[in-house]
């Protein structure tokens, strides 16, 4: 596996995270939670247009009349990028100000599913159980699957459609739901990978056309592959940074892996050590491709 590269394509995030590719732009969407923008960065010309938003931002998702989807503070809301205008769609937990959403992504049927959590004190410290699971459907109606999560995190389903899988970080588990793509429901979790010690706290996630998981290990400095059939894991990639937070396939043929990461909660000594922390890193050579995002069908 020497092949593989690792390259830092950009720079600076306080926490990036859900990366996503923009086909249509030919860009890499994601956003910075505790710095508050959306970004879009374009391979082309190596730069990024962020647009500041009011509230941290933890999701972006692409929306299939155009434009853009995110979950900011407790809201699910409409971003039109040109204009830098930004609309409520709806709003969750009114009653827990001390709330925010955190990873959301859009499912095969283009219901956009998102989860919630406390606000940390410090990274990965806060009022545990009190997220919930949420998904927003086409016709913007809000259904919630369940309560008592601690870190909403990594999401994304089976190429058969038929598993939903799923983590809450403190659980240090990566799980499995059964799901059924006409109604969005998910039912029967199940355990079916433990993150061992020095891979630390599981964060986004994503799957390869071959089936496989690949999951950010915040705190453990890599992305790794698993087999969700097998509960095995293939294969560990390391970056040069220790809080990754999330992955993605992108490039012309889905075959990039983008991974972000985050410099929150560092101090000057570990920041020196790790410059490149809070970039976005671009790996290639790993001999896999992604699947598409899917778009909001709302």
């Amino acid at each position: 596996m020497s092949s593989v590269r690792i390259e830092c394509v950009a720079a600076g995030y306080r926490i990036a995270e859900s990366p996503v590719w923009d086909e249509k732009e030919g860009a890499l969407l994601y956003v910075d939670i505790t710095g508050r923008k959306v970004c879009r960065w374009s391979p082309v010309t190596g730069q990024t247009q962020a647009i500041p938003v009011d509230a941290p931002v933890s999701s972006v998702a692409l929306r299939k009349s155009g434009d853009y989807v995110i979950t900011l503070g407790t809201r699910f809301a409409a971003l039109k990028w040109k204009e830098e205008l930004i609309t409520t769609i709806t709003q969750v937990e009114k009653d827990k100000p001390n709330n925010r959403f955190n990873d959301g992504k859009v499912d095969p049927a283009g219901r956009y599913f998102a989860g919630t959590m406390a606000e940390e004190i410090r990274p990965a410290v806060l009022e545990r159980h009190q997220g919930s699971l949420y998904t927003l459907f086409s016709d913007l109606s809000v259904v919630k699957h369940f309560d008592q999560v601690d870190i909403s995190n990594g999401l994304d389903w089976s190429l058969d459609h038929k598993t939903f899988f799923y983590i809450d970080s403190l659980s240090y588990s990566v799980d499995a739901f059964d799901y059924d793509l006409q109604t969005g429901k998910i039912g029967n979790r199940r355990s079916i990978y433990k993150l061992e010690k020095e891979e630390s706290i599981p964060d986004g996630m994503c799957i390869d056309t071959e089936g496989k998981l690949w999951v950010a290990c915040y705190g453990g400095g890599r992305v790794i592959r698993l087999d969700p059939e097998t509960g095995k894991r293939l294969q560990t990639v390391k970056l040069p940074v220790d809080k990754t937070t999330s992955c993605c396939f992108g490039g012309r043929d889905y075959s990039e892996m983008y991974v972000t990461s985050a410099s929150d909660g560092m101090d000057k000594e570990w920041l020196s050590r790790q410059p490149q922390a809070g970039g976005i890193f671009k790996i290639t050579g790993l001999g896999v491709k992604g699947v598409p995002p899917y778009p909001f069908a709302g």
